[in-house]
């Protein structure tokens, strides 16, 4: 916050009387090349306002205030022109209007404080008052005059807001005996007392939502654009009460031609939890009504919670239009899913960490997680312009306990019975809603809200289209708007709104455009009709997938709103957790009953895959950047993507002789040219990927080198040459951290399995040129995917196999120095034994150590293996952090003589079996959520399996082995 202006400090400020402007000043700020409907010949109206403004200036003092304060009163004469338009607008319309006024000019106005401080023009003794004296000096004409389209849009703004007030209040005068006889109980509420405009984002010249308060305290929504749909979506709520029960609460809507009126809803307490699950009940079903009916952005400033009711305020967007069909199977299944809803979380990822902005979300207190503009020294004469994380606005959709907002994911259980029992209404009851008759026939001529891009985008435009660069001629904000034909490329849709939208973001508005259910045609703000730009009607889709509605979508459904719950921001433990609930009934761990269990989880993934014929994905829960869940279609990542899932059912598919398991993981491995040519295309967007070994190309490529032997196939070899040259290109660029997981450490040990599966010496030379890198890297922490055992274990790895000597010493160097070992044979009650971070990938990485004593090495596992000893299996079957990743310590050691470590390695094989049979395969994502992947998810469980049952055959994929090993086991110490 900024030091409070007053009078004492701004003195009299009083804006320049000055002459008219120049007769062809506005010229520059009127488009070329295209209509400017604001200008149809002549003068426009807005430059016609603006020197009627600058001409008639009021000579005032400044009552004192912020900075924003200030900047108002400097542009006050267009605020006072703005109100001499119409006697009704009053104090309250003149200080938004000033507030709107100084955000667009703010840029220009602190360019402009900073020249003229560099240039030795402000007067005062300190920064406040030569701040103050920039403001009492500024002239107006001459600031229109340097930036006409600045001036272009005040007057537009100015003219803008005088025309939708007049219309507000004319429509008030007009529906007040209807607003208080159907909103307010026929008790009339006295006169008005505070017009609430700006809620929401403006449109179609300036009109945006308004909150009215009345003398006694009620309160009115104003919507300047039809409210039939909200009115017909009260009918089709009252039917699925009918079915469910539920008594689901709709604002009351009063229906006007052009606009309408609709019931205040305030925020609520719930009075205790089991309201609350009350609360998140009624979500669940109105969640499955939105996505029957294909509604969309129902995000956290749509839905409000009034005790145990949540209450859809804003419905604009229902049968909301598909346009732009994804290549991929899976990211079209995520598009028509419950997810679109935006009810559920979701979530905004930037620097900064991650926001829900769904309509669970809206956390109270959090910031968005990229940089928004500030103002640093604001009031001064240094006040600049600084990038920042900006505060979520508070918002009332959250249920409350005593000042708490309640988590949604602990009310996941209420949600899903809320969903069920909504889903099985419409499922029961879907003749009603179909056909000519109907339910869904009442909405096909009513309006709705299309959105083809993301709102923010628009607002990220109408923001920084106020840099001064681009105010000062009307081509120079072309330019920067004209980013609208980049996003759009290859998108005919899109495409074809593009000349609209930039006429309605030239109008200060946010772009809006509509349709109606019943037709292929878009209208724009304008009214103008885009006849059949659509592929197919909304209430065709929505028909079509209510008609489809089954027990088997319906449990996708389930799975993607337990999956959304769990994407729900909150800090990564990269740590095992908790074990089994009970003690399990140990199977016999044969290789036959182990592939049969690996087959059970094989079959699981491909039940949950997207396939279209020509490629396979799934929808997945995935970790990115090591810090946020998210749901997505599966990228091409071996930690959580599609190779990862097809290396297992390779694998599978090697050791069982089944096609289908083989020609789902050729299916997956579709979308690889089409990467790898975009990659060489954009080597940006190929080093934003890395060189990694689980989240990079080290494991892109590792992965397709093993399955171009396990499917024999000629093409996939071919591809695996393409991605070592982009895995080279990202090397080059340097900018790579240490780890295994994502860096150079995980690169080398990467090209080394490359090099010995594949023969490709360009995987020799890439492996050098990381060894070489990694002499220099330093790992950030300790533990095995991330820290320095991992780091040592890849440098000792290519020690071993190109005899380094140098990379042999860099390797104990950090075995040595990583503290996980030490720290989980310390504290064996708190130990964490995962392969990520913890004990379990610490003796994997110091196994590999060449030239420990037998005695010393011998003792050391010992305590290790003791140490693995005295924990019941884990709940987690993942290879990441859960009980197989454990396994696969005791594996290699096996594998190696360890004689106790096999003895082990027999009987947790045989729990996992047991836990198995009892719980089913849980991954190591929030809560076990089932997710295909392969380090947290099922195939990783699955993969495991095969590592137990046919350890010659099933390389370690932690270790990234492959069948012919670059370096030769050690001799056997028992």
């Amino acid at each position: 916050m900024c030091e409070p202006l007053s009078r004492d400090t701004l003195g009299d400020v009083i804006p320049s009387a000055v002459d008219r402007l120049p007769a062809s000043w506005w010229h520059r700020g009127v488009r070329s090349g295209t209509p400017d409907p604001d200008a149809p010949r002549g003068r426009p109206a807005w430059a016609a306002f603006v020197e009627r403004a600058t001409a008639t200036a009021a000579h005032e003092h400044f009552t004192g205030g912020g900075w924003d304060d200030a900047f108002a009163f400097a542009l006050r004469p267009l605020v006072l022109a703005a109100r001499a338009e119409d006697p009704r607008l009053d104090d309250d319309f003149a200080r938004r209007l000033g507030h709107r006024l100084a955000r667009v000019a703010a840029r220009a106005l602190v360019l402009e404080l900073n020249l003229r401080r560099l240039a030795g023009r402000l007067e005062g003794d300190t920064p406040h008052e030569r701040f103050a004296d920039f403001v009492r000096r500024l002239d107006l004409a001459e600031l229109c005059a340097k930036y006409p389209v600045l001036a272009r849009l005040l007057g537009q703004a100015c003219l803008h807001a005088v025309q939708a007030q007049r219309e507000l209040l004319d429509r008030l005068a007009e529906d007040r005996p209807a607003i208080v006889r159907d909103l307010l109980g026929g008790r009339d509420p006295g006169p008005v007392v505070s017009v609430e405009t700006g809620r929401g984002d403006a449109h179609q010249r300036g009109r945006a939502v308004a909150v009215l308060t009345f003398q006694d305290g009620r309160r009115v929504v104003y919507k300047p654009r039809p409210v039939a749909l909200h009115a017909a979506f009260a009918g089709l709520l009252a039917w699925y009460d009918g079915h469910t029960g539920l008594g689901l609460r709709v604002p009351r809507a009063l229906v006007r031609p052009g606009h309408g009126w609709l019931e205040f809803v305030e925020h609520a307490p719930c009075a205790d939890v089991a309201e609350v699950g009350r609360f998140y009940h009624r979500l669940g079903a109105l969640i499955a009504l939105l996505y029957a009916v294909d509604g969309t952005d129902m995000h956290y400033e749509n839905l409000i919670a009034c005790g145990d009711q949540p209450v859809l305020v804003d419905v604009e967007t229902l049968f909301h239009p598909t346009v732009g069909v994804a290549p991929d199977p899976a990211a079209r299944a995520l598009a028509r899913s419950v997810h679109r809803t935006a009810v559920l979380p979701h979530v905004l990822l930037g620097e900064h960490g991650a926001l829900d902005i769904g309509g669970v979300g809206g956390d109270h207190g959090d910031r968005f997680p990229a940089d928004g503009v500030a103002w640093r020294h604001p009031g001064t004469d240094r006040m600049r312009l600084v990038r920042e994380p900006v505060p979520l606005p508070p918002a009332p959709n959250r249920p409350t306990v005593l000042g708490e907002e309640a988590e949604p994911a602990d009310y996941q259980g209420a949600l899903l019975a809320g969903f069920r029992a909504g889903y099985d209404a419409l499922y029961d009851h879907r003749d009603e809603l179909l056909g000519e008759d109907g339910l869904l026939r009442a909405f096909a001529d009513l309006p709705v809200r299309f959105v083809p891009r993301m709102t923010q985008l628009y607002a990220t435009l109408l923001d920084e289209s106020t840099h001064p660069d681009a105010l000062r001629g009307a081509r120079d904000r072309e330019l920067a708007l004209d980013l609208l034909w980049d996003e759009s490329a290859g998108e005919d849709v899109l495409r074809a709104l593009v000349p609209h939208e930039l006429t309605d973001l030239w109008a200060g508005d946010v772009p809006l455009f509509t349709t109606r259910p019943g037709s292929r045609d878009v209208w724009s703000a304008t009214g103008e009709r885009l006849p059949d730009l659509l592929p197919v009607t909304g209430l065709q889709a929505a028909s079509a997938k209510i008609a489809a509605l089954d027990e088997v979508d319906r449990h996708e459904q389930q799975w993607l709103i337990s999956a959304a719950l769990a994407g729900r921001p909150r800090p990564v433990d990269h740590r095992t957790g908790a074990g089994v609930p009970a003690p399990v009934e140990a199977g016999v761990p044969d290789p036959q009953r182990l592939l049969g269990a690996a087959c059970a989880v094989a079959d699981e993934v491909l039940a949950r895959a997207s396939a279209d014929g020509r490629r396979v994905n799934w929808v997945g829960l995935e970790l990115v950047d090591d810090r946020h869940w998210a749901v997505a279609a599966m990228g091409a990542g071996l930690s959580n993507g599609y190779t990862g899932v097809a290396l297992f059912l390779a694998q599978l598919g090697s050791l069982t002789g089944a096609a289908r398991y083989t020609e789902f993981a050729r299916d997956a491995l579709a979308p690889v040219p089409g990467l790898l040519r975009a990659f060489a295309a954009d080597p940006e967007l190929a080093a934003a990927v890395g060189g990694g070994a689980f989240h990079g190309l080290g494991g892109i490529c590792y992965a397709l080198a093993r399955l171009a032997n396990l499917l024999d196939d000629g093409d996939i070899a071919g591809w695996l040459a393409e991605a070592v040259d982009v895995a080279a290109t990202v090397e080059a660029a340097g900018a790579e951290p240490a780890s295994i997981v994502e860096g150079c450490a995980g690169g080398l040990a990467a090209m080394l399995a490359v090099h010995a599966e594949a023969g490709l010496p360009a995987a020799d030379r890439l492996a050098r040129r990381y060894a070489e890198r990694l002499l220099t890297a330093e790992p950030a922490g300790d533990g095995f995917a991330r820290g320095r055992a991992g780091v040592g274990w890849a440098a000792l790895r290519y020690a071993r196999a190109r005899r380094d000597t140098r990379l042999g010493v860099l390797g104990r160097a950090h075995l040595r120095a990583d503290r996980a070992l030490r720290q989980r044979l310390l504290d064996v009650a708190e130990a964490d034994h995962s392969w990520c971070s913890g004990l379990s990938g610490a003796v994997l990485a110091h196994s590999a150590h060449p030239d420990q004593p037998v005695d010393t090495y011998t003792l050391h596992l010992d305590r290790c293996l003791n140490a693995l000893a005295v924990h019941e299996p884990l709940r987690d079957l993942s290879l990441c952090h859960g009980e197989l990743g454990v396994l696969e310590s005791l594996a290699v050691l096996a594998e190696r003589g360890h004689d106790l470590a096999r003895a082990m390695l027999t009987r947790r094989a045989g729990l996992v079996l047991g836990a198995l049979d009892q719980y089913g395969a849980r991954c190591g994502t929030p809560g076990g959520v089932p997710s295909a992947g392969l380090l947290t998810g099922l195939s990783g469980i699955g993969y495991g399996l095969l590592r137990l049952g046919f350890p010659e055959r099933a390389p370690s994929v932690l270790l990234l082995e492959s069948p012919a090993n670059p370096y030769p086991r050690e001799e056997k110490h028992r």
